[in-house]
């Protein structure tokens, strides 16, 4: 159901710090709200690049498929996140696929409207280049850690990063999105063998909850521990 928006849902975001209320009113102006239900495809790898989103409620799966055809999980966007900005980092396709892994709502641009709103609020220019270059820091971290650290230490990592990026980083807090032992190997570059039995031993050892795609962190001090490289607990 079509419902109206208003700056309030996106006036204490980061992309959009700095921006004033009139700014913000104009940018909404060109934007619509889209429903994306339970694992619809919003856009796909190699598609042209005709929207830019921001996500107001839910959760999205990013996947890139590599040429030999190996899927990989990118990242995982979270309520507040701006996405598929393929424009802003001069391309004319998206180079991943974004599929809602819940119910989600997302404000939706056309990309033609981008070098206008950059031009009209470099604000909003310098915040989307700060969010990109965040993003490729992480990228570059994960393939860091995909290069130099074992297994374990990797899925670690990824546990408590998405943990943090939910503000879900708390002992007895639950991913409140579905997260599979596949997505943590995809993301860690390891088997779905191998995330299930480390995830399975840490069950066992009280370190975390699982069930159906479901993750909970239960000692975050351990966890931690162990993406540090520690064993001194």
């Amino acid at each position: 159901m079509p419902f109206a928006l208003d700056r309030s849902l996106i006036d204490d975001l980061p992309v959009f710090e700095s921006l004033a209320p009139e700014a913000l009113d104009d940018i909404l102006a060109a934007a619509r709200a889209q429903h994306y239900g339970k694992g619809t495809t919003v856009f796909e790898q190699g598609e042209p690049g005709q929207s830019f989103f921001l996500l107001l409620h839910g959760r999205l799966r990013v996947t890139q498929t590599t040429p030999t055809g190996e899927q990989i999980v990118v990242r995982f966007v979270h309520p507040g996140d701006i996405f598929g900005v393929a424009i802003a980092i001069g391309r004319d396709t998206y180079p991943g696929t974004s599929v809602a892994v819940v119910d989600s709502i997302a404000m939706r641009w056309p990309s033609e409207i981008w070098p206008k709103l950059a031009t009209r609020y470099p604000a909003l220019a310098v915040n989307v280049t700060r969010v990109i270059g965040s993003r490729l820091q992480d990228a570059h971290t994960r393939l860091r850690e995909i290069s130099t650290e074992e297994v374990e230490r990797r899925v670690a990592h990824a546990i408590l990063r998405l943990a943090r990026e939910a503000n879900q980083d708390r002992e007895g807090m639950d991913l409140d999105f579905p997260l599979s032992r596949q997505d943590i190997a995809e993301m860690t570059g390891t088997t779905l063998h191998t995330a299930s039995r480390i995830m399975s031993a840490w069950e066992a050892a009280g370190l975390v909850e699982g069930g159906r795609q479901r993750v909970a962190i239960r000692d975050l001090t351990r966890l931690s521990a162990i993406a540090e490289g520690r064993t001194d607990d």
